[in-house]
């Protein structure tokens, strides 16, 4: 019998029975149950980090199973000699319409409409998406999401990942240094965040940017330098979903900085999440009981 750690009684629910696999809810704030017996954590969507640093007192855990794509900060938190696999995979929809509305958003003015409520101030100069050139910094699952629904719109997209391939939506994915930056109106940022990426949109990254240009983030805060965007605030436009520090503190300058819209680390947390969580939960039991390999294996 494989057991099982589940967050909610939302998850247990979607999940359903499954033969020879037994769900036990268990929130992370209390002492696990069944310690003896769990081959599988699914940690809390927000609060996950309160019950990895639990994970030491299951002696039968073989897998965490993660409900974020991301990783970063969980890795040493995992025991040794457990796997760890990430959300890839459920979060591409509603990330992808996040990237899409808060790029909209931002080039539209709606909202400077919604800050100068009670003004009629008609702007007819404002960037359409049709037409303008996007690169999609991070061309992964949810880079592909973002980049089908920017075609949808008609714009020009570029996908831009570690190495060069081909693509059947955007053609050509190419690396950092074969963009011309200068050119982009939009950039949208959904790298991983690892050593590599950290700042990876710095100052001499923004000052390559034209002026007007609009950086928008959905990947993880760190990926931005906020030192470095809040330089070239009033020349360039940024739409972040997620910030460095995170939480944002209420009286940080990037709240009230024009041209600057900011989110509360939305872009997962949908409708949308819980059937496909439950679906890759569901198919990740099956897996180890069935002895055949887990999807999404990040170590």
């Amino acid at each position: 019998m494989i057991v099982a750690l589940l967050p909610t009684q939302r998850l247990v629910d979607a999940v359903g029975p499954l033969d020879g696999v037994e769900l036990v809810l268990w929130r992370g704030d209390g002492p696990p149950p069944r310690a003896d017996e769990v081959d599988l954590v699914v940690p809390d969507y927000a609060r996950g980090r309160a019950a990895m640093g639990q994970l030491g007192v299951l002696p039968r855990l073989r897998v965490v199973q993660l409900q974020t794509a991301g990783y970063d900060g969980v890795l040493e938190l995992t025991p040794p000699g457990v796997l760890l696999a990430n959300a890839r995979g459920v979060h591409d929809d509603a990330t992808a319409e996040l990237a899409l509305g808060l790029t909209i958003a931002s080039l539209r003015g709606i909202d400077t409409a919604v800050r100068e409520a009670g003004t009629w101030r008609q702007d007819t100069s404002r960037r359409s998406l049709a037409d303008s050139r996007v690169a999609v910094l991070g061309y992964g699952a949810i880079g592909r999401a973002v980049a089908e629904r920017m075609l949808a719109c008609r714009a020009v997209v570029t996908g831009v990942a570690s190495a060069a391939r081909d693509d059947d939506l955007v053609g050509r994915v190419v690396t950092v240094d074969d963009v011309g930056w200068s050119a982009q109106h939009v950039v949208v940022v959904v790298l991983p965040l690892d050593d590599a990426t950290r700042h990876v949109v710095d100052a001499p990254f923004l000052a390559r940017l034209a002026d007007g240009a609009l950086v928008v983030n959905v990947g993880r805060g760190p990926l931005l330098d906020t030192d470095a965007v809040l330089a070239e605030v009033g020349r360039l436009r940024f739409a972040l979903d997620v910030t460095d520090p995170e939480p944002l503190p209420s009286d940080h300058p990037l709240w009230t900085a024009p041209g600057v819209l900011v989110t509360p680390h939305i872009a997962g947390g949908t409708t949308a999440m819980l059937p496909r969580m439950a679906d890759l939960v569901r198919d990740q039991l099956t897996r180890l009981r069935d002895g055949r390999a887990l999807r999404n294996v990040i170590r």
